[in-house]
């Protein structure tokens, strides 16, 4: 999997129907700054409402999975997610001027292939993945379906659906890693039972389906007015039924094409958890009703893990910058150059680590045998985060110095001690101007904020 996070490289747009409400739309991408995630906006409706990928606005799971937020709603949104999620794509603003993405041709292909085409831009920021801690299981007695998220350092996801039907019999999918969904799954077109479509039709669903962008299993005998009457609701010259039980509409891509759609209904579905997952996913007969309520068992979980303001640190992850290249940015050397590494990195925020050994040369001469870290230095090392993010908005940061200024409303909330690992987030609080940057640090040990400043800083260019 990716370890930093993703946006596309230039905007793209894809045009079609939407399946069930049958209103064209063009559907635009384009590049988010990292930790935007995935934001749908209804270009369409006055002030240009944003509709987070969210589960917590899932409104309706009828056929599909609808979010709403504002008032403005977007329908079917999980074909276009799984895309986004298979190929490992983090940040994105998805940008409609209709009320639901366009069906294409019933699953997620056109749209792999419209964000190919915009091409994959790496970011400066680690992706944070939300790794299943224990076993995390959903059942819905009525509907015999069943649900669990196991802990893997991995990706996986494994579906099986069983409909009665001797037509599709019970069927079984996975992918064992995320790069598999192009070729395996983004391919694979929804479906649904003959029995269903007149239901769904006097619903004002499938207003947009035509039978270009659908499976539709014949599950019983039908007659000749009724292959007659869904020639007339599809506006089609004929309509037979093929030995297989597949209407005449389209050919198969896989024996298991209703399951392997299924998989990307999940994977689409889960991405409304909010960020990327590392877990094994088992589903048996899933829908987006179940889908939804998983999702939101699964947000629930990784709430408790912190809050999501805290930078998270990953030790197992590589930086955005290593000792040595932040050794190339700010001019600090021993004792004073206290920065670890830099873990995120982007226009206004920066967070960085230092891990706090007894070895330290400060803890020989501040209070002897009693090992605190100075609070000068953690702002030191704070201030030296901000640094990289200040000289980070010149081409030519060697050729700069950044000096201290003032220290506002600094607090020490908690002792810092060898073996803690320090985490710092600086933010700029107003855009710099004629060299001045104001910001504000926090640095946390684990969850815990233990120093907190407003800091104002000079970049100065250094004399030839």
């Amino acid at each position: 999997m990716k370890v930093k996070q993703h946006t596309i490289g230039k905007q793209v747009t894809i045009s079609g129907v939407g399946l069930h409400t049958g209103v064209d739309a063009n559907m635009t991408f384009l590049p988010a700054p990292p930790n935007h995630g995935y934001k749908f906006q209804r270009i369409d409706m006055e002030g240009a409402p944003i509709v987070d990928a969210d589960v917590d606005n899932v409104v309706d799971v009828s056929r599909g999975t609808t979010i709403e937020q504002s008032g403005a709603r977007v329908n079917t949104v999980e074909h276009v997610l799984a895309a986004l999620v298979g190929l490992e794509i983090d940040n994105v603003l998805i940008q409609l001027d209709g009320p639901e993405p366009p069906i294409m041709d019933g699953s997620s292909i056109q749209f792999i292939n419209i964000l190919e085409e915009a091409g994959l831009k790496e970011q400066n920021a680690l992706r944070r993945f939300f790794e299943v801690p224990e076993s995390i299981h959903y059942r819905d007695s009525s509907r015999e379906v069943e649900m669990a998220a196991l802990p893997l350092d991995d990706y996986r996801v494994t579906v099986m659906v069983d409909y009665n039907s001797p037509v599709l019999g019970s069927q079984h999918a996975s992918i064992t890693d995320i790069s598999q969904f192009k070729a395996e799954i983004a391919s694979c077109r929804t479906f649904c039972f003959l029995h269903e479509l007149e239901m769904l039709y006097k619903q004002n669903l499938i207003q947009g389906g035509d039978l270009n962008n659908a499976i539709v299993v014949v599950d019983r005998v039908v007659t000749d007015e009724e292959l007659e009457g869904l020639a007339q609701m599809f506006n089609k010259p004929k309509v037979e039924v093929r030995k297989e039980g597949i209407l005449n509409n389209v050919e198969l891509r896989y024996k298991n094409e209703p399951a392997r759609h299924k998989l990307l209904d999940v994977v689409g579905d889960l991405a409304l958890v909010g960020r990327p997952l590392k877990g094994q996913i088992l589903a048996a007969r899933p829908g987006h009703a179940a889908n939804v309520a998983f999702a939101k068992k699964l947000k629930r979980a990784m709430e408790k893990v912190g809050p999501s303001h805290i930078p998270h640190y990953d030790p197992k992850l590589p930086p955005v910058l290593d000792i040595n290249q932040i050794g190339n940015i700010l001019p600090h050397r021993y004792p004073f150059q206290l920065l670890d590494k830099i873990i995120y990195l982007d226009e206004t925020v920066v967070a960085g680590v230092k891990n706090v050994t007894i070895n330290e040369p400060f803890f020989m001469g501040h209070f002897p045998n009693n090992p605190v870290m100075p609070g000068v230095l953690q702002v030191e090392a704070m201030a030296q985060t901000g640094g990289i993010l200040v000289l980070s908005t010149v081409d030519d940061p060697e050729n700069y110095w950044t000096y201290f200024l003032g220290i506002e409303s600094c607090k020490f909330r908690k002792m810092v001690l060898p073996g803690d690992t320090l985490v710092f987030k600086c933010e700029l609080l107003s855009p710099i101007r004629r060299g001045i940057a104001k910001m504000k640090g926090e640095a946390y040990v684990g969850n815990t904020l233990v120093c907190e400043a407003v800091m104002t800083a000079s970049i100065v260019r250094k004399e030839a």
